[in-house]
């Protein structure tokens, strides 16, 4: 007989690479994405024994890396009402247009609602289904579609205006 561990592993090796980009893209300017992931398996794996179907193992992960992420945003807005000698740090390693490109991307996802980024991030960097999607978020196919739609334009404006401010034209 496997062990929990064994089983654990058996499940979340094959879906390492698209948790991680899920992880990536969720996080930007919140906090390490490999802590987020860290956070979210370890109570995986606490919660083992609540996974209804090994079918289910990637949507599990990421409503438990929602609920991480959302906690942790809680926090951090509850600790920056506290102090206010809060400063940002800037990433300095960020050297090549790509770097930079995804930074904008990142920056911009950010500006979006919550349900709108998520559907974003799993359709278009993750690569899920529309009706996998819909599971996941526990929300009708059409919801997804207008969330994805809505989503789309409004990156658009943002990347749009993002994009003529950086090359100075027009000014804000």
């Amino acid at each position: 007989m496997k062990s929990k561990q064994d089983v654990f592993l058996e499940l979340y090796e094959p879906i390492h690479d698209r948790f991680e980009r899920f992880c990536r893209a969720r996080v930007y300017g919140t906090m390490e994405h490999s802590d987020l992931m860290n956070d979210t398996l370890l109570i995986a794996f606490e919660k083992m024994e609540t996974l209804q179907s090994k079918e289910a193992f990637l949507s599990f992960l990421f409503g438990i890396c929602v609920r991480v992420l959302s906690n942790h945003n809680q926090k951090t807005r509850e600790e920056r009402f506290s102090n206010d000698d809060n400063s940002s740090v800037v990433d300095q390693s960020q050297n090549t247009d790509l770097d930079t490109d995804i930074h904008y991307l990142y920056k911009s996802l950010s500006q979006l609602s919550d349900d709108q980024r998520e559907s974003i991030i799993l359709f278009e960097i993750s690569g899920f289904s529309i009706k996998e999607i819909a599971t996941i978020q526990n929300a009708s196919e059409d919801a997804v579609k207008q969330r994805l739609k809505r989503g789309r334009e409004k990156l658009t404006r943002i990347m749009t205006f993002e994009s003529v401010r950086k090359t100075g034209g027009e000014n804000e």
